[in-house]
């Protein structure tokens, strides 16, 4: 079988509004340096309403927020205040702790608006966990597309097809956003390592395996995986080398020990992140 595991999203409630979490799922949390992945919408806001995540804090991991319809704001305790629209990447280092909210635009939010995106974040190598926290925006022009017979790719993090995209992350990853016409093949090379299919819409097959609409599916290692769209789909591709480990995954928070989770909850009760400017709120932390 090609398929090594396929997972259904399930529901979680965000504050007003739902997401389908794949990754972290009951007895299966990584995919390459992927262990969070949530399909946000597509979610619709009447005029005066929209997201509101209220600032919380962050360590051994980086966020991965990509859009595709709507915008969010961004602010973080790094004083990075910045808007995120489709097909960019806003890209936050965690590493030993930063604090951040998401929130719509006061424009959007004034007229109504839908939004739709993927949430991820990536596991961070344990001689980067703690990192000094960074953030990065890579706006949609900067990210290389390649154009195979009836396949669009943009390359949103790694190396591959001919192209490089200009996120810098320390540990091999691939992640690709990929829309394939109806009858179009496309190989997904065994050298990826750790492979995910994530169908945002559409429907596709795995060496013949079918794969539905909002559906993941890890690959099995070790050989090439030939995805052929059976109608138009629109595809998420994500992966890489394993991680150097185990990881333990606590509300906002991933380490590589137990220590460092109960740390990182002490500090966030005791107030010990940097806060974001101009923010008052904050998410407590979950009992």
């Amino acid at each position: 079988m090609p398929i090594l595991k396929t997972i259904d999203g399930r529901p979680r409630d965000l504050g007003g509004f739902t997401v389908a979490r794949l990754l972290p799922a009951p007895g299966f949390h990584m995919v390459g340096p992927f262990i969070f992945f949530d399909h946000m919408g597509p979610a619709d806001f009447a005029p005066g309403a929209g997201i509101d995540v209220r600032p919380h804090p962050h360590i051994g991991l980086a966020t991965v927020t990509y859009l595709f319809e709507g915008a969010f704001t961004h602010r973080d305790s790094l004083g990075t205040v910045i808007d995120i629209e489709p097909g960019a990447v806003n890209w936050m280092t965690a590493g030993r702790g930063i604090v951040h909210s998401e929130r719509s635009p006061d424009g959007l939010r004034a007229a109504g608006h839908r939004a739709h995106g993927i949430q991820s974040w990536v596991a961070l190598p344990r001689d980067h966990a703690e990192d000094v926290p960074a953030f990065v925006h890579h706006p949609a022009a900067s990210l290389p597309e390649v154009e195979l017979p009836g396949i669009e790719l943009r390359i949103i993090a790694g190396s591959t097809f001919g192209a490089t995209s200009p996120v810098s992350f320390p540990h091999p990853i691939i992640y690709i956003e990929a829309w394939i016409d109806a009858g179009a093949t496309l190989t997904l090379p065994a050298d990826w390592q750790e492979r995910g299919v994530y169908v945002v819409a559409g429907a596709v097959t795995a060496d013949g395996v079918a794969v539905g609409e909002r559906t993941l599916a890890v690959l099995e290692p070790g050989a090439d995986t030939v995805l052929t769209a059976q109608v138009d789909s629109h595809v998420m591709l994500l992966g890489g080398a394993p991680m150097d480990g185990e990881r333990l995954i606590f509300w906002n928070f991933v380490a590589s020990s137990p220590e460092r989770i109960e740390q990182a909850k002490a500090d966030w009760e005791a107030g010990r992140f940097a806060p974001v400017p101009g923010e008052t709120e904050f998410i407590p932390l979950p009992k």
